[in-house]
Order: structure tokens, then C-alpha cells, then sequence
């Protein structure tokens, strides 16, 4: 099935000087589209052994210049993040004909930050962290709802944080966002952070970005 690109355009006059503030913008608009999942997207990483892999993660916060996530630091995931801190993120709003994707690098958040997180979750997803060895091969479903039953006893209170769950921000190096287009002439706008900066490592306030158009 063809289909045809109508949304709209993006031009470089549009954009807001900050590539988080853009993304803000187009959150809101997802949002208020009533998107389901708008917070969804799509984590790419490189194991040791270059080969990549990818799947969805929810994005929880942008904090300080960064992309927020949370998960268990013995997954695949964060397993190949520790080997390679260089991921990809890929937020793909097809409803809206737009899709955004961020590049940059991964690193644990404090866990000063995890833990005030984890206290905002539902108890069945915290019992669900310590349930589940993430990413290790188990025999069937009951096992797995065996094993939350297990965490739910041995902590009929406040179920505490893990020592294997954690927080990973993602700082930028570019941000594009992509409109899809009639004709196929999409717009891809990208940020690209300007060398130099002071604070780039860190992904704080000083930092210059350059944006770019990229053929389609």
C-alpha cells in the first residue's frame, strides 16, 4: 500500500534553538494527538562483538541535557552499553508522519536519582524488577510468575531497590527530526553539537548546536 506524505513541512525557521525543546514541542504534540505509548522508543545498542541489536524501552525524563531510562544492568541492553556506551534512540511517531532519532553516548544515572524513580513506581513493576533475571533463558511462563509470587511474599511492604536495576542517560552528540513529505521530498532537520563546547560532555546549558538538512 502506497502512501502518501501530508502532514506538513519542516522548515529551519520553525525549529527552536535547542534540540530538547524541540523534542518537548513534538512530545506535547504526540501527547495531545492522543498517541498511545508517545514516550516509546527504540534503543539501539552495539555489544562487544559489534553486532547490534535493538528494542523498546520507554523514555522516563530528559534531565539535564540528557535522555532518561531505566532497566536492569544485566540485561543485554545494559550488558552491551557497559562494553559500548554508543546508542541510538529512535522515536517513531508514524501517526504524526514523524519520527525523531538521537545519537549519542549512555551512562548510569546516580543512584541517588534511580531510587527516587523507583519510588514512583506501582508496586507490581517493582515486584516485576526483582522478579525477572532479564535477558537469561527460563523454562516456561509459570516460572516467571512463580518467581513474582516469591518477591511478592518476601516483601509484603515497601519492596526496596535492586542492586542490578538502574538509571542510563543518553547525551546527544545529533538529534534529527524527520517530517515525512509529499512526494517523498521528506524534511530531515538535524542538530549536530558544535565541537568545543566547554560543557559537552556533560550535556549542560553552554553547549552550540549546528543544524543541518539531510537529503531525504
Amino acid at each position: 500500500m502506497r502512501r502518501r506524505y501530508t502532514s506538513g513541512r519542516l522548515l529551519e525557521r520553525d525549529l527552536a534553538p535547542d534540540p530538547f525543546d524541540e523534542f518537548r514541542a513534538w512530545l506535547h504534540d504526540a501527547v495531545t494527538m492522543g498517541m498511545a505509548e508517545p514516550n516509546a522508543m527504540v534503543l539501539g545498542t552495539t555489544g562487544a562483538d559489534g553486532r547490534p541489536s535493538s528494542r523498546t524501552v520507554l523514555l522516563k525524563g530528559i534531565d539535564d541535557g540528557a535522555f532518561v531510562f531505566f532497566t536492569n544492568t544485566a540485561s543485554r541492553k545494559a550488558t552491551e552499553i557497559a562494553a559500548n556506551p554508543w546508542v541510538s534512540l529512535c522515536f517513531p511517531w508514524i501517526a504524526m508522519e514523524r519520527q525523531v532519532l538521537v545519537c549519542g553516548a549512555a551512562s548510569t544515572v546516580s543512584r541517588e536519582a534511580t531510587l527516587a524513580y523507583w519510588l514512583t513506581r506501582p508496586r507490581e513493576s517493582q515486584i516485576g524488577a526483582w522478579a525477572s533475571h532479564q535477558s537469561t533463558v527460563i523454562g516456561t511462563r509459570e516460572v516467571l510468575e512463580a518467581s513474582a509470587a516469591a518477591v511478592g511474599e518476601r516483601f509484603p511492604g515497601e519492596v526496596p531497590l535492586p542492586d542490578f536495576w538502574s538509571g542510563y542517560r543518553v547525551v546527544p552528540d545529533t538529534v534529527e527530526f524527520w517530517q515525512g513529505g509529499v512526494a517523498r521530498l521528506h524534511d530531515r532537520l538535524r542538530y549536530r553539537r558544535a565541537s568545543g563546547g566547554e560543557d559537552s560532555a556533560s550535556g549542560g546549558q553552554e553547549d552550540a548546536w549546528v543544524v543541518e538538512r539531510l537529503a531525504p
